[in-house]
């Protein structure tokens, strides 16, 4: 009996640790702070062994200090092959400081659009991030609910949908907010509340390159790709130590 009793407690010390461990594992880094060429000042977190801005980027220069061109007319925009960066509706008063710019790949691609000693992350370190986040905080089916920001987004019924009880949201403290995207129909903007787009620095072929979608109404992380025109947000990631 004596034997059973102290195997029963070593495997509730072993959940016991394990869980302990898991909730260590996402931590917001204290006053850690990182800042860009316009001095904007990021939070950052901790989600397993990588370490994520908590906002959008939202610089208009590189690392380098040298301005990334400002382009707002959308016939302009849909051509482009080279740098450019946006805010949505051409408006940075109204959203700037929640949703950052919006960067079109050839910005990305540039390789100075994060600051020193962060990147773009590529397509490996995005599903690194969807597989922790699934395995440690959750299920497939809470995935975009564990990295979603509990304001901004759309309300959505479904029980696991990002607009389903925004309290619930944001336990990998990813905090990702609905940023739209500008791409090249109507006005060219569009999604803002409703969807969130991140850029990957991984090219599929020769004019697309995969990026991350959060959608109000799904459990998922989507891995889409787009054209290197489109305007979408970038979450920048810290290099490897």
């Amino acid at each position: 009996m004596k034997s059973i009793n102290n195997f029963f407690y070593f495997i509730l010390f072993a959940i016991t640790f394990m869980n302990a461990r898991d909730c260590k594992a996402v931590k917001p880094i204290g006053s850690e702070t990182v800042v860009d060429k316009d001095e904007n000042v990021y939070n950052i977190v901790k989600i397993g062994k990588q370490t994520w801005m908590v906002e959008n980027l939202k610089t208009t220069k590189y690392n380098d200090g040298t301005a990334i061109p400002l382009v707002t007319n959308n016939e302009e925009w849909s051509t482009l092959t080279s740098p450019g960066y946006c805010w949505y509706d051409n408006d940075a008063k109204n959203y700037k400081d929640s949703y950052g710019a919006l960067y079109n790949w050839y910005t990305v691609n540039t390789g100075k659009l994060a600051p020193i000693g962060w990147h773009v992350p590529n397509d490996t370190e995005w599903t690194i991030l969807e597989n922790f986040v699934s395995s440690n905080l959750g299920t497939p089916d809470s995935l975009a609910k564990a990295l979603s920001a509990t304001t901004s987004w759309t309300t959505y019924k479904s029980p696991s949908s990002i607009g389903n009880d925004l309290s619930k949201n944001n336990k990998s403290g990813f905090s990702a907010l609905p940023g739209g995207c500008r791409e090249v129909s109507n006005s060219g903007f569009i999604n803002v509340g409703y969807n969130g787009y991140w850029w990957s620095s991984t090219e599929d072929g020769a004019d697309f390159v995969w990026n991350r979608a959060l959608h109000y109404y799904s459990s998922d992380l989507m891995k889409r790709y787009d054209p290197k025109f489109t305007g979408l947000s970038v979450r920048c990631i810290k290099d490897s130590q």
